[in-house]
């Protein structure tokens, strides 16, 4: 019969090291931590009342508010419905330019977002001939809410993407088959099994995705300054009249940003905690 193995002591000096190492970890991690946190709670704490005062007094940042969340609400929409099959193609299959489709689906996460804009306004702009044809059947892009839509569908879409990519994949595809064999199609193996099983993976994705389109600026501002979602109009209002007047509308664009991660956040450690 063998002995067990028993674990070689760590010598002292390399106690020390270790402590030494963790020490500066938590330093970095606290030091980072701070860096992220500060600066919105410093927004929000210098902001927030003065914002939430506006909200009832000024028309025109209530009329950005509202545009924004819409506009938001209606890309995570476009993006769930277009971005779903395409998340679980890359969850499920294995095909040629698999690598490159994944590449080029991440790519408006890589790139300044006003040169994302640059990008919208060739494809969309009265001189494409997409373009030119939208506008011939009645729908002008550039200048309106669709083009925020655009912008927003762009830049934020790749988030609920890779999000669902993922929640696809935890989804062990055995349960799938035993649904093929009793008799299911695919799409009804999909809706039957795979879509119950990621929902709070879908869910938290179009969650950050509607909050990421919610803070966009740069794509935005190059197809459409006006009407202003509230990123435009705290830029503008701080070019105009200075960091007192962009306050409130940066705070309460933080707040809303913030409050459905939030709530997101709260009921998974909820669910987490009910399960465990």
């Amino acid at each position: 019969m063998t002995s067990p193995v028993v674990p070689a002591a760590v010598p002292l000096a390399g106690r020390g090291s270790l402590r030494i190492v963790a020490v500066l970890a938590a330093l970095a991690s606290s030091l980072l931590l701070l860096f992220l946190a500060v600066p919105i709670g410093k927004l929000i704490g210098a902001g927030g009342m003065e914002g939430a005062r506006r909200l009832v007094t000024d028309s025109e940042l209530r009329q950005s508010m509202a545009l924004t969340a819409l506009t938001a609400t209606a890309a995570t929409l476009i993006g769930v419905v277009g971005g779903t099959p395409l998340a679980w193609l890359l969850a499920r299959r294995s095909f040629r330019g698999r690598a490159v489709l994944s590449a080029v689906l991440d790519l408006p996460l890589l790139i300044p977002h006003p040169v994302a804009g640059i990008a919208l306004l060739l494809l969309l702009g009265r001189e494409s001939a997409v373009g030119g044809a939208l506008l011939t059947a009645g729908l002008r892009v550039v200048g309106t809410p669709l083009g925020i839509i655009a912008a927003m569908l762009f830049v934020a879409a790749p988030l609920f993407i890779s999000g669902a990519r993922e929640a696809f994949a935890r989804v062990d595809p055995r349960f799938e088959a035993v649904a093929r064999t009793l008799g299911d199609p695919p799409l009804r193996a999909f809706l039957r099994i795979t879509l119950p099983l990621s929902r709070r993976g879908l869910v938290a994705s179009a969650v950050v995705m509607w909050a990421r389109a919610v803070s966009e600026f740069g794509a935005i501002v190059v197809l459409t300054y006006n009407p202003k979602v509230a990123s435009v109009l705290s830029y503008d209002r701080f070019t105009s009249f200075g960091l007192n007047e962009a306050l409130p509308v940066a705070a309460v664009l933080a707040v809303l940003a913030l409050i459905p991660l939030t709530a997101l956040r709260t009921l998974r450690g909820a669910d987490d905690g009910a399960g465990s």
